[in-house]
């Protein structure tokens, strides 16, 4: 009995290959593919949905003219039917946002997720745009960035810490030791502040300084008492006074300020004595000094006057 699948085939001595007729394909002869649709599409004629990843039997053809590379890249259109109405439906690559571009017989459904990136990348754009606008704000967004990287290495060696203790505790275990994990554990958190070792070593003075303060004890003589209603009262009336009284005192204050204002005074040194008044008083002494001798002279001529006529 013969092989059902032959690997071996029978090629006769004479054959010539160069005499085998080469069929020629046309240059835009559409290649079957078959394909899951990349998004949700709506029939334009039945309104019928076939959603994302559904198995199709598409054709892919070569997008030629201006719109047929972008950057180099060959752009492809792919051709389908409608599995309700058979309507053909076409779509597009679209190398420049990596995504695909419905074209014809159809509609593409709304995707959270597309809005969801672009808002995501609006914000950090405008968060790019504040930050060099603000200094203090790009300030404060590296001081979170940084705070995040510390909490998260803080994170990443705890989980390290945690690994190696179960290591060791396997370890242990494969060496005898069959002590049950969850009591070694519990034993470990519940350890003593005593027996576990302080990372922070802390000196003589420094212990004897913590032991001399006392936090949170109260003096042996103080007691907290509750004002009563009538010391409530006195206490807000002499608030009430004080306030009248820094309110007399600034309006008092406003109103020296205003009349300096309108009528400035030449301040003098107090060091300076100024003299002038008393030089004009003693000039008008010297000149009644000088005019009081002029009365006696004209009393003596009267008299001499009255003695030549006597004789």
């Amino acid at each position: 009995m013969g092989e059902r699948k032959v690997l071996n085939k029978y090629i006769p001595h004479d054959f010539d290959p160069k005499l085998v007729p080469r069929s020629k394909k046309p240059k835009d002869e559409l290649v079957s593919v078959r394909m899951m649709l990349p998004f949700t599409i709506q029939c334009s004629t039945c309104s019928s949905f076939m959603y994302r990843g559904r198995k199709f039997n598409s054709k892919k053809e070569n997008v030629k003219g201006a719109e047929g590379k972008y950057l180099g890249i060959q752009r492809y259109r792919f051709y389908l039917k409608c599995a309700a109405c058979s309507r053909p439906l076409t779509f597009l690559t679209d190398p420049e946002n990596a995504d695909y571009e419905m074209e014809t017989g159809g509609t593409r459904t709304y995707e959270v997720h597309k809005d969801r990136d672009r808002i995501k990348e609006e914000m950090e754009k405008e968060e790019e745009k504040n930050e060099k606008e603000d200094p203090m704000k790009a300030l404060e967004n590296r001081v979170l960035a940084s705070q995040k990287e510390m909490a998260d290495l803080d994170n990443l060696d705890e989980i390290k810490a945690m690994n190696m203790r179960h290591l060791k505790m396997m370890a242990n275990r494969e060496n005898g030791n069959n002590e049950d994990a969850t009591t070694r554990i519990l034993n470990a958190h519940h350890k003593p502040l005593e027996e576990t070792n302080d990372p922070i070593e802390l000196d003589e003075e420094d212990e004897e300084l913590i032991k001399s303060i006392k936090f949170g004890q109260k003096k042996p003589n103080s007691s907290i008492t509750r004002l009563t209603e009538q010391q409530e009262q006195e206490l807000e009336l002499r608030r009430q006074r004080e306030l009248k009284l820094l309110e007399e005192q600034q309006k008092d204050l406003a109103s020296k300020i205003n009349v300096e204002k309108k009528a400035p005074v030449a301040k003098l040194n107090p060091l300076i004595k100024v003299k002038r008044k008393r030089k004009v008083e003693e000039k008008v002494e010297k000149k009644q000094k000088v005019e009081e001798p002029a009365a006696p002279s004209l009393g003596l001529l009267a008299g001499y006057g009255s003695d030549s006529d006597s004789d």
